[in-house]
């Protein structure tokens, strides 16, 4: 596969990532455990078939001490025991935020999941992961980036 459109090489789309990146550090900032933060990306990229973002997330994620496990078992975490109550309703969120463009929304059952397990800030900084997640994965499965050569901390 060859890139489309180097992102960080054109001025317009690389102001837009600088500011992605700004947005992405308050989640990093936040309360939300960095271990699901990962697992958010990790999953929607998966559903949206953003092979860049997969190959980063797992990636760092693994370099920050998440065990083969538990990465490989995010694909299939409705019927995996390695997750804990408030990552599942974290991923259930995910699915349903991330799958909203097929019609879908995010059923009350999920949104009373998260909310057993999180609080405001948390809940705040979990819709927003969501959310920029979602925006990379259409950015780079629309420029097509290449994925496999990622090395974590890349990118700072």
């Amino acid at each position: 596969m060859e890139r489309r459109i180097d992102l960080h090489a054109n001025a317009v789309a690389a102001s837009f990532v600088k500011r992605l990146n700004m947005a992405t550090r308050v989640i990093d900032n936040s309360t939300l455990p960095g271990a699901t933060f990962e697992l958010v990306k990790i999953r929607a990229s998966q559903i949206n078939g953003c092979g860049y973002c997969t190959d980063m997330h797992t990636k760092d994620a693994a370099h920050a001490g998440e065990t083969s496990v538990r990465l490989n078992m995010v694909a299939a975490w409705h019927e995996a025991t390695v997750f804990t109550p408030a990552e599942r309703a974290a991923l259930a969120l995910t699915e349903e935020a991330t799958r909203i463009g097929d019609g879908r929304f995010v059923s009350d059952e999920a949104w009373q999941q998260v909310r057993e397990h999180y609080d405001d800030d948390q809940v705040a900084a979990l819709i927003a992961a969501i959310a920029t997640i979602n925006a990379w994965n259409r950015m780079n499965v629309i420029a097509r980036e290449p994925a496999g050569a990622y090395v974590p901390g890349q990118w700072g």
